[in-house]
């Protein structure tokens, strides 16, 4: 018969909340672990009555989800939270917001009262990439400006992009074209002081293994060789579910305001 640790078990949880999370400024550079941690110190700060797993090693049941690479910003990163009492979620959202560091800002937060699981419901992700000229000037701007369109149109035109890329489960070749199902280029901007850059907007499906951002730009020097002159700044804007209409992304959040409002 297994062990099992003496005491009383832990209190059942009676109330699970879905959160929308930002990650900006100088935290991009934060891992998913870093996150985790500074998540579960601000979770003790703000006295969240977290309901927690049994065994002999408890920890607060936290889910995350489809959480984006280190180096990258977002607007849309989710976990849900069980607890072992009830609160209001924007009190929720404003103590533990307080508590965590600046960069890493709780945007959202809602009563899980929809069926289904918050991870089925993160179908694809809206992506910007800006991709900075590597001299100062209008001229340079306007070059990078042209030939980023001249990439993408390769892109595009291409039936399938393979790519490689290092995962735990060894070296994976995989095609970046197939997961891409809209990339646009906007006008060229002055983003940093002195030097222009090509903003480009991406609608990518949460495929296995998944195509991220550098795998794009993986796939457009395999197609046009190209390589950003500097490094990239990349924002993920929106994930949720996917509309197959129109390729839109919709809040993941709205199933459960739906239901709380009915």
């Amino acid at each position: 018969m297994a062990r099992q640790p003496e005491g009383p078990p832990p209190p059942p949880v009676v109330q699970k909340l879905r959160l929308r999370y930002a990650k900006r400024g100088r935290l991009r550079f934060s891992s998913h672990r870093d996150f985790q941690r500074a998540l579960e110190r601000a979770v003790r700060r703000a006295a969240i009555p977290m309901a927690y797993s049994a065994g002999f090693h408890p920890h607060p049941r936290i889910s995350y989800a489809n959480a984006a690479p280190t180096g990258t910003a977002s607007e849309a990163e989710y976990i849900e939270i069980a607890l072992a009492a009830r609160v209001d979620p924007d009190e929720l959202r404003a103590s533990l917001d307080s508590a965590l560091p600046d960069g890493l800002d709780i945007l959202d937060v809602v009563e899980v009262t929809a069926p289904g699981q918050l991870a089925d419901r993160l179908q694809a992700s809206v992506w910007q990439i800006e991709l900075f000229a590597d001299t100062p000037g209008d001229e340079a701007a306007e070059a990078n400006d042209v030939r980023v369109r001249d990439v993408v149109e390769r892109f595009l035109t291409a039936e399938r992009v393979e790519v490689q890329r290092m995962t735990k489960n060894g070296l994976r070749t995989f095609d970046a074209r197939e997961a891409v199902l809209r990339i646009e280029v906007e006008p060229s901007v002055t983003s940093r002081p002195g030097n222009g850059c090509a903003i480009l907007s991406l609608v990518v499906r949460h495929n296995t293994p998944a195509v991220r951002p550098d795998d794009v730009l993986s796939a457009f020097r395999a197609v046009a060789d190209f390589a950003p002159p500097s490094p990239p700044r990349v924002t993920r804007l929106a994930q949720g579910l996917l509309d197959a209409d129109d390729g839109s992304v919709t809040d993941p959040l709205v199933p459960d305001r739906d239901a709380a409002g009915a």
